[in-house]
């Protein structure tokens, strides 16, 4: 088992004219919630997207546990993406009969208990769900894997302020504490209190990384604030936020 989960060296990729991505270099070891933090349009799901093997980096190099991506780093990935992707006729236990087929450390158990915890009902399907529901679902899906990275993209956008804690306490308590959580969100302050690092993606490019102890020691003051403080200036330089 590597120590670094994750190593990512010049990643770059572009969409035509457009870069979404300029040589990004990142490290992250295990056991970490990390944010991945930035406005909309700066990246972020271009870089979870490139780890889950569902985009090809256009140059540049991504490790996961020591290998490249393929069907190894596949296996050891849990991928909540930012928009639910089932067919609405399934139920939850569908789902549950289809990760259990697909992945080895899923665990039914865990799924149902966490439903319970959710209040989501596994035999409704999907069509008579609210969207926020739904989500809960996708949300089950993902942590009740035995992973050694969770991608989480935008997973409280969609979901009530009053449901943000739920949502962020059954991630916290959930996840393979040997594995790495790393979430993406412009939401920082609902986030903030629960992660050990961040790294703040601008226009493709990381312009800070670092223990959220560090930045609130150096900075004197909260993520959240240095977040709007940076992007706030971004805005008004360079046009939408």
């Amino acid at each position: 088992m590597n120590e670094l989960l994750v190593t990512c060296t010049a990643l770059t990729k572009r969409y035509g004219g457009k870069t979404a991505l300029s040589g990004v270099s990142l490290e992250l070891g295990r056991g970490r919630i990390v944010g991945l933090l930035g406005p909309n349009g700066s990246g972020k799901t271009t870089l979870i997207k490139i780890l889950c093997g569902l985009l090809q980096p256009t140059e540049g190099a991504v490790l996961v546990d020591g290998q490249g991506i393929g069907p190894y780093t596949k296996s050891i990935i849990s991928y909540l993406p930012d928009r639910m992707y089932f067919s609405d006729w399934m139920k939850a236990t569908d789902l549950f009969d289809l990760f259990a087929d697909f992945y080895r450390d899923f665990d039914r158990t865990k799924a149902m208990s966490m439903c319970a915890s959710l209040g989501v009902t596994p035999s409704d399907r999907l069509k008579t769900m609210s969207k926020g529901t739904k989500e809960k679902v996708q949300l089950v899906l993902v942590m009740a894997r035995k992973a050694q990275l969770y991608l989480l993209d935008e997973p409280i956008a969609g979901v009530d302020p009053a449901a943000r804690d739920f949502i962020l306490n059954t991630i916290l308590t959930n996840y393979n504490e040997e594995g790495t959580v790393m979430i993406s969100t412009h939401l920082i302050s609902d986030i903030e209190q629960v992660l050990d690092e961040a790294i703040f993606l601008k226009d493709g490019q990381i312009t800070l990384h670092d223990t959220v102890d560090n930045i609130r020691e150096r900075e004197g003051k909260s993520v959240d604030a240095l977040f709007r403080e940076i992007f706030r200036a971004h805005n008004i330089e360079g046009g939408a936020f």
